[in-house]
């Protein structure tokens, strides 16, 4: 009778652990940057995804995936700034003149911080009234081109 309820004891304590394990991964999960789709500006589902870049840009559905596939360059913008927002790229200089970053110009655009060169350009982005517009001067293809690189994974130390 003792090594039954060792045994129940025992089952009872694993199925704790196993349901409480996912809650403990989701909540981790929603601790990452929250991504939105670059075609439809909703959730992303981490299985939909397309190869951008030498990168991943991440959909909310298949849907998002057939229609960014077709024409990549209408969605670019959003998908350059995914880029970023996901940690996969990084920026090394301004966007918009490639000189070098200067800390005391950063601002956030869509929960990204970005910074410029000097004030100038800095100005021009807070300038423009529209969010879409902001974020057109930072993450166009030929601003992407000048101010952000793909970032190097971090070697595993095992």
């Amino acid at each position: 009778m003792k090594k039954m309820m060792t045994l129940i004891a025992c089952l009872t304590l694993s199925a704790f652990v196993i349901n409480a394990v996912p809650t403990l991964t989701t909540a981790a999960e929603e601790e990452g940057p929250k991504l939105v789709c670059p075609v439809a500006n909703k959730p992303v589902n981490m299985e939909q995804a397309v190869e951008y870049k030498g990168a991943k840009v991440y959909f909310c559905c298949g849907g998002c995936v057939k229609k960014f596939k077709e024409d990549p360059a209408a969605f670019a913008v959003k998908a350059n700034h995914q880029l970023v927002a996901s940690g996969q790229f990084k920026q090394v200089a301004c966007p918009l003149s490639g000189g070098k970053l200067n800390p005391e110009t950063k601002i956030t655009l869509s929960d990204v911080g970005v910074c410029f060169c000097c004030n100038n350009c800095k100005g021009k982005v807070e300038g423009e009234t529209d969010a879409t517009a902001q974020l057109g001067l930072v993450f166009s293809d030929a601003a992407f081109e000048k101010g952000f690189k793909k970032a190097k994974k971090e070697k595993s130390r095992d």
